[in-house]
């Protein structure tokens, strides 16, 4: 039995088109695509179908994750928000606009996918950890903390959105992070996925790390309209796709605060961490 997990694709369509190359070559059984397809990246619709078609021709499965549930948000006719709010969203609705009446498709989208290894164990694939969409789980996570993320505990939990692959067992799960698709944050710019393969009595995982063409892919931030048209955030996340490092989270801790009460602006803000990284 052969199983491929791959999360955080980000609009990534070079980065996706890759690892569909490789898949295509390995031939899993099963693949689930453990959220956040869109968002953040240039080309949300070109992805989304992608993995739609997907699911039509063969044995493929999607969760959703945190940044489709910030995209549907944009469907709520009574949704009201201040100036700096919309300003520091601009992204999110920039890919509701993109993704047009495809953004209905994404309340489909389940929480998370169960199956059963060859011994009927579970397998769950959830985006983030089985508290919700946005706590994830990392290497440093502690073992207490572990244990309250992967209730009730499976035999193998898959997960993504920390962007960053890891392998870990707690008590009698298997714990992996799959990485990456589009936007890895572990300093590797390359597209990651995982394999699973049950191989006597028990699974073996590898992490998969490919090159793709990152001229293509950066090519897009601006051909899309990405770059400018998605804010002035946009800024920081094209340098999180050239570092493959999180930046987004720490412009948060040091200027949204300033921004939402109005003591700077959005583009002072994004030109201040721009200028603290030297860039």
């Amino acid at each position: 039995m052969k199983v491929a997990v791959l999360a955080d694709i980000h609009g990534n369509l070079s980065a996706l088109e890759t690892v569909l190359e490789h898949l295509d070559s390995w031939k899993p059984d099963r693949v689930v695509v453990a959220g956040d397809i869109i968002n953040r990246g240039p080309r949300p619709r070109e992805c989304l179908e992608i993995v739609q078609k997907k699911q039509k021709e063969a044995d493929w499965h999607a969760v959703r994750g945190n940044h489709e549930d910030y995209v549907l948000t944009h469907t709520d006719p009574n949704l009201q928000r201040s100036k700096p709010e919309i300003d520091i969203d601009q992204n999110c609705l920039w890919t509701f606009q993109q993704l047009n009446s495809q953004v209905t498709d994404l309340e489909q989208m389940p929480f998370q996918v169960a199956f059963s290894d060859p011994e009927g164990q579970e397998v769950r694939i959830v985006h983030a950890s089985m508290r919700g969409n946005r706590e994830g789980i990392y290497l440093e996570t502690p073992e207490a903390r572990l244990r309250q993320l992967i209730e009730p505990p499976p035999a193998l939990l898959g997960v993504g959105h920390t962007h960053r692959p890891l392998v870990r067992t707690i008590d009698n799960t298997l714990v992996v992070n799959v990485g990456a698709v589009g936007l890895p944050f572990d300093g590797d710019i390359r597209s990651a996925y995982a394999q699973l393969t049950w191989q006597k009595g028990r699974w073996h995982v590898r992490i998969i790390r490919l090159n793709y063409d990152r001229v293509r892919a950066e090519r897009d931030y601006f051909a899309t309209g990405f770059i400018p048209d998605a804010g002035d955030l946009a800024r920081i996340m094209l340098v999180e796709f050239y570092q493959a490092r999180s930046h987004i989270h720490k412009w948060m801790w040091n200027y949204q605060d300033a921004v939402l009460d109005g003591s700077l602006s959005l583009s002072e803000s994004v030109q201040a961490y721009l200028t603290s990284l030297s860039i």
